[in-house]
C-alpha cells in the first residue's frame, strides 16, 4: 500500500475544544499536510471532529489505545471508520493487542496502526521508577521489533531512536517522531527532543509539532519554516 507523506509535518491540535481546534486549523492555513487529534480534543469534541477534518486533511488519531486485545480490537474497529490515516496504540499492550488493532483497521479501511514505543516525556530514571526494563533506547528498539512482527504500519518514537529503528525496519515502515522543537524553542515536559532537520536526517518519515505551532504568532509561517527545514 503506497503512502503519501505530504510535507511530513503533523500539526498537533492540542487544544481543549472544537472552536479552538477550528481556529488553529484556520490559522495554520493548510501549511502542514497532517493534523493530529489527540486525547484531549477527542474527549471534548468526540468522533465527529475526526470525521470532519478527515474530509479535508490527513489526520493522525492519537488515542494511544491500551487494553486487552479484544477491547482494543473492538475500539479500533470503531475509530478506523472515522477517516484517520494513522491511529496510535501502545506497544506496551503486547503483540496480541497490536495484532488485534491491525486486523481491525484492515477490516474497515486502510488506516495504518502506529505503535507508541516509549513516551518522549520519559527517560531512563522514569522507566526505573515504573519498573520497566531500560535503558530507554533498548526498550524502544524491542517494542519497534514487536510492532514489526505484529504487522503495524509504523511506530511513534523519539528522534533519538529513529536511526536504530530505521536500520531494522522493513520498506514502507513509518517512523513518526514527536518531541520536535525548532532551535531555541522550550522543551516543556519533553525529555528526548531534537530539531526537525535532525529528526528527518535520523530517518523520521513524519514529525509531530505541537506547542511551537499552536503558540506561534503566525502558525502558518512557523509550519512552512519547519517543512522547509525538513525539505
Amino acid at each position: 500500500m503506497s503512502f503519501d507523506p505530504g510535507n511530513r509535518l503533523i500539526a498537533a491540535l492540542d487544544v481543549a475544544s472544537e472552536p479552538e481546534a477550528d481556529a488553529l486549523v484556520a490559522r495554520l492555513g493548510g501549511a502542514p499536510s497532517w493534523l493530529k487529534i489527540g486525547l484531549e480534543l477527542f474527549c471534548a469534541a468526540g468522533p465527529a471532529i475526526v470525521r470532519r477534518h478527515a474530509q479535508t486533511a490527513r489526520v493522525m488519531l492519537d488515542l494511544k489505545l491500551h487494553d486487552i486485545p479484544e477491547t482494543v480490537g473492538r475500539a479500533t474497529l470503531q475509530v478506523a471508520q472515522l477517516g484517520a490515516g494513522l491511529i496510535t496504540v501502545h506497544a506496551g499492550g503486547g503483540r496480541a493487542m497490536l495484532e488485534a488493532a491491525v486486523a481491525a483497521a484492515r477490516a474497515v479501511g486502510d488506516a495504518r496502526i502506529l505503535a507508541v514505543t516509549v513516551l518522549t516525556s520519559l527517560d531512563d530514571r522514569d522507566l526505573d521508577a515504573i519498573g520497566a526494563i531500560g535503558p530507554t533506547a533498548e526498550l524502544v528498539l524491542r517494542r519497534a521489533q514487536l510492532a514489526i512482527a505484529a504487522g503495524c504500519g509504523g511506530v511513534v518514537a523519539s528522534p533519538h531512536e529513529a536511526a536504530r529503528i530505521r536500520a531494522i525496519a522493513p520498506p514502507g515502515f513509518l517512523i513518526v517522531t514527536p518531541g520536535i522543537r525548532p532551535a531555541g524553542a522550550e522543551a516543556g515536559d519533553q525529555k528526548r527532543v531534537t530539531t526537525p532537520a535532525a529528526a528527518r536526517a535520523a530517518g523520521a518519515d513524519l514529525i509531530v509539532v505541537g506547542r511551537p505551532l499552536r503558540d506561534a504568532p503566525d502558525p502558518a509561517a512557523a509550519a512552512r519554516a519547519i517543512a522547509a527545514e525538513m525539505a
